[in-house]
């Protein structure tokens, strides 16, 4: 059985992992009879936000790992042990925590940086000819890390975004809801999920399309 890798930036839009795109995407793998492996980075998030009211939540403080735990289950992965666990390919959900705990997209812009361990991670399954899954928000972590690769990546029809990406190197292809974008022979590929929406229904054509494409590939 194929061995997939979902890695997760905690728990909620607004500071974490999207959750409706990270279930879609555990659900999408095993409809394909893969296996799904969460992983999440041991660290506290950037910040907690109170997702009734859109206010963050000063004086509190969550570990990404612990809150990713909420959507695995409990049974997730240390992202330091990834190399441990024999994964055949990686896909990272979106949701702000991508842009917030992954990476620092979200306050930066262009000038953002990924956490090292994410870019190495990514780098190291691009080597390696693995293919790798990003959704929502989550390719500008792509077009950071692999910009010097020419890959073609997408966020859907957001053109401030679609700047910021092509400024790292990276390409923009502008893509809609329910469809995926694969690049550098299938082994980078993206939809743009929440970026355009707007319901669940929409967001899970595109999400089943790119798990199918990254399972096929592994």
């Amino acid at each position: 059985m194929k061995k997939i890798g979902v890695l997760l930036s905690g728990c909620g839009v607004m500071d974490g992992s999207e959750i409706h795109e990270a279930v879609l995407t555990l659900l999408a793998i095993d409809v394909a009879g893969a296996q799904a492996i969460c992983i999440a980075p041991d660290i506290n998030q950037h910040h907690v936000i109170d997702h009734a009211t859109g206010e963050e939540m000063t004086g509190e403080t969550r570990n990404v790992l612990i809150e990713s735990a909420r959507i695995a289950r409990g049974d997730v992965k240390n992202l330091k042990d990834i190399h441990s666990l024999n994964l055949d390919a990686l896909i990272l959900p979106g949701g702000f925590g991508a842009a917030k705990n992954l990476s620092d997209y979200a306050f930066k812009g262009a000038d953002f940086t990924v956490l090292p361990d994410v870019a190495e991670a990514v780098r190291s399954f691009y080597e390696a000819g693995k293919p790798l899954g990003f959704i929502c928000i989550s390719p500008v972590i792509a077009a950071k890390v692999l910009g010097k690769e020419n890959v073609e990546v997408t966020i859907g029809t957001d053109q401030e975004s679609a700047s910021n990406i092509e400024a790292v190197g990276a390409t923009h292809v502008n893509c809609r809801v329910y469809n995926i974008h694969a690049s550098n022979d299938g082994k980078v590929v993206s939809t743009p999920a929440y970026m355009l929406g707007p319901t669940i229904k929409d967001v899970a054509q595109g999400i089943e399309k790119l798990v199918n494409a990254v399972v096929a590939l592994a």
